[in-house]
């Protein structure tokens, strides 16, 4: 874990070569290149009725909401979108969480090129989960 200007950056635990690179940046919601330029934005919901509601964050009972994925137009052709995608769903899985693919490049692109992933992904049927202030 690296503290720069008092914002906590920690690397993906265990990354999958892919995801080399990432940075979790639990403080901020997102997955980053190390510079921030790129980035995936996601917000954590509660899980349906999985666990306590005073579970911290990082619980396997919240859903994360992946909202928004952003690669500069000097950055893009490299990857970058799903490679903060890989860690991005590679950390869910990891943490036992579902994911709400709210962001159109994920749900678009990212995962009909990954179908693997789609058993992460919440169901309709599941109860709905609420947003939080986490």
């Amino acid at each position: 874990m690296a503290e720069e200007g008092g914002a906590v950056k920690r690397k993906v635990e265990a990354p999958p070569p892919e995801t080399e690179g990432i940075v979790w940046r639990e403080d901020a919601g997102r997955f980053e290149t190390p510079d921030g330029e790129a980035f995936l934005q996601y917000h954590l919901l509660p899980g349906g009725g999985r666990g306590g509601g005073g579970a911290p964050p990082a619980a396997a009972a919240a859903v994360m909401d992946m909202v928004h994925t952003y690669v500069p137009r000097s950055k893009r052709g490299q990857g970058l979108a799903a490679r903060l995608c890989d860690a991005a769903f590679a950390h869910a899985r990891g943490r036992g969480m579902r994911v709400v693919p709210t962001c159109s490049y994920i749900s678009d692109t990212y995962l009909p090129r990954n179908p693997a992933l789609k058993e992460l992904v919440y169901k309709d049927h599941e109860p709905h989960p609420k947003p939080s202030s986490m």
